[in-house]
């Protein structure tokens, strides 16, 4: 008899799919012993007990800190499940040897769409101009003065913060429809910046100069709270705030305080630096605040793709191959 060779083990964590009954027939033809949990909240001792045993860890939202890094005996790879990881310490893995892969390409569109949706939805006073129907329609007469003035998007600078998969996808998308732009990422190449056909600013041109503002960039010490009182005060009382990427980018506080005083003129939000956010949020109750619930990323299309990239990224490590995205300590 020859040697027992044991089964490779994955384990998930934390899922927001309403179940992963695909992912364990895919891992069953592959031979590949898979475990699913939801211990995004459970204490650190049972979830080390669950996954101490795991080649592979798949995370969604759950805190991968030193102390369950310590405990991850077997593992060889973890693997986000989104975008951003800063609920990740990469030092920590690194440290530990252990690679990690996230899937940063499959809802490029999709937060790109919300991004211009927003803007869209802002500048056009959408959401307002409900109420106004409504108002003139119990009325029987027009009454248009709550939603004015609202002004032409051609024309308009649209400042971009972070340029990468998403931001570049905004600035391309948005081309066609006759507005400026102003654009700041210190990490662009050169490459990078002859190849979309741009120049770039520092970011206190973006907050003076834009008259709307979308943020595009990973959460790290750098950007967190790039957005601020300081930051918004450099604004134009006409300018609008959109901010799909993470929640912390963001002073939540601080946004509410210049939507309240006329700062500026509104935002558009779909991250929050507590999700969900507490019923006394900042920013609810806002007129001038259009708030979406984290779903920049999801449609059906791009909610599948994330899960057989995830397989595909298992397929690799059992063939040997690296990730084709790893994350990377914040600086």
């Amino acid at each position: 008899m020859g040697d027992y060779v044991p089964k490779l083990k994955v384990v998930v964590t934390d899922y927001i799919e309403p179940d992963l009954s695909w992912e364990t027939a895919e891992m069953a033809k592959r031979g590949i012993d898979f475990a699913t949990h939801q211990i995004k909240f459970a204490p650190l001792d049972e979830v080390i007990a669950k996954t101490s045993d795991a080649d592979v860890v798949v995370v969604n939202m759950l805190r991968v800190n030193r102390e369950l890094i310590s405990g991850l005996k077997k593992c060889k790879l973890v693997i986000r499940h989104g975008v951003g990881y800063d609920n990740v310490d990469v030092a920590a893995l690194n440290e530990a040897g252990i690679p990690l892969c996230y899937i940063p390409d499959y809802c490029v569109e999709e937060v790109a769409e919300q991004a211009i949706a927003l803007m869209f939805a802002c500048g056009r006073r959408i959401v307002s101009s409900r109420k106004v129907l409504d108002d003139s329609s119990a009325r029987g007469i027009w009454d248009f003065n709550p939603v004015i003035p609202v002004f032409r998007m051609a024309g308009q600078t649209v400042g971009i913060i972070g340029c990468g998969r998403i931001g570049s996808r905004v600035y391309q998308k948005l081309a066609s429809f006759g507005v400026k732009f102003l654009i700041c990422d210190p990490y662009l190449t050169d490459e990078r910046k002859r190849e979309l056909g741009i120049e770039v600013v520092d970011k206190e041109t973006v907050f003076r100069e834009s008259d709307f503002v979308t943020i595009h960039t990973p959460l790290t010490p750098e950007t967190r709270h790039i957005v601020n009182a300081g930051t918004l005060a450099m604004m134009k009382r006409s300018a609008y705030l959109v901010n799909t990427a993470r929640g912390p980018m963001v002073d939540a506080n601080a946004l509410a305080e210049a939507l309240k005083k006329g700062t500026i003129a509104g935002a558009g939000i779909d991250v929050f630096d507590i999700e969900p956010p507490p019923a006394d949020y900042p920013l609810f109750g806002l007129p001038n605040a259009i708030l979406t619930p984290h779903l920049a990323w999801y449609s059906e299309d791009a909610a599948w793709r994330i899960r057989e990239l995830i397989v595909l990224e298992i397929d690799r490590f059992v063939a040997g191959q690296a990730p084709r995205y790893l994350g990377k300590p914040s600086v």
